[in-house]
């Protein structure tokens, strides 16, 4: 079975093709292929469902990291630990589903790196919102690896971000146009940074990150590849969909009690829909951090 690649691939995607795919994910894309061509009837082949059923088997690929850990996190609530804490058994798991992709070639060294600088920024991040005097969520339960009052295993939960971004850009072969200049992006993805620490103490100036980020990105469209055809979709439209889905992400892992916002630790209930504009916020950090590695398909107009 041979795997052939469509030939109206941007030229400026066409170098992360086959030689940066990971056997595993050639494999994945035979098995699409052959179900599509040799199974699937052919007034199904290259309709709008048969492409949002690939599309969510893309995703779910992308998010092999994201959704191994969240398994972990939701499975680990309905057992007890004694001889090791729940926390540390988290951090053992998530480090050995690193080596996993990195041994199966899912993941690059390259990549890993951004992601472990992207791992590093977000445990300060985690140092300062759960200090005593700030509090803006707690993790409950104790454990060995830690630092502060921060389980170690907390920063692959924001790798597992930068992770489903580095696999989404090779699986779905993403390219951009109208992207804003590549320093502007540096410049918000900093400040919306700095502004997490800030808002406690001074003005909280996410509604004018919004705004800046709605300003430079509202022209940018994504370009990705389903099955056959190129489509597109607003970016601006992209970040708010992964966003939702990370909010519905965090109310599983605060309803198997992994973190606790002060609202929860009486009784369990949602996270408040306003949390999505933070996954929003951190979606930007994320993606830029990623997009070092991929400057080529940022700038295909």
């Amino acid at each position: 079975m041979n795997l052939s690649f469509p030939s109206f691939v941007h030229p400026k995607n066409r170098g992360g093709l086959s030689s940066t795919e990971a056997p595993i994910d050639i494999y994945f894309n035979q098995l699409i292929i052959y179900w599509s061509e040799r199974l699937l009837a052919p007034n199904l082949r290259g309709r709008r469902l048969h492409e949002l059923v690939i599309f969510g088997i893309k995703q779910a690929r992308a998010a092999s990291f994201g959704g191994s850990l969240l398994a972990l996190i939701i499975l680990t609530s309905f057992f007890e630990f004694s001889t090791i804490a729940r926390y540390d058994f988290l951090f053992l798991g998530a480090i050995f589903i690193q080596v996993m992709l990195l041994i199966l070639k899912i993941e690059t060294w390259k990549e890993t790196q951004v992601i472990l600088v992207f791992h590093i920024v977000a445990t300060l991040m985690e140092l300062f919102k759960t200090h005593p005097s700030i509090g803006s969520w707690q993790y409950p339960e104790a454990c060995f690896f830690k630092i502060g009052n921060v389980p170690l295993f907390t920063g692959f939960m924001y790798s597992a971000v930068g992770s489903f971004i580095a696999r989404s850009w090779k699986i779905m072969k993403l390219r951009y146009t109208n992207y804003p200049p590549f320093k502007v992006t540096i410049f918000l993805a900093i400040a919306v940074y700095v502004n997490f620490f800030t808002h406690h103490f001074i003005y909280d100036f996410r509604y004018i990150l919004f705004g800046l980020i709605g300003l430079f990105y509202f022209r940018t469209e994504v370009y990705f590849i389903v099955y056959q055809k190129e489509r597109k979709m607003p970016m601006l439209l992209s970040f708010v969909l992964i966003s939702f889905f990370l909010w519905l992400a965090e109310n599983a892992g605060t309803y198997g009690n992994m973190w606790q916002y002060p609202d929860q630790v009486e009784v369990w209930q949602m996270v408040s829909f306003g949390k999505m504009g933070a996954w929003f916020l951190l979606m930007i950090v994320s993606f830029v951090l990623v997009s070092l590695n991929q400057k080529h398909t940022l700038f295909t107009d």
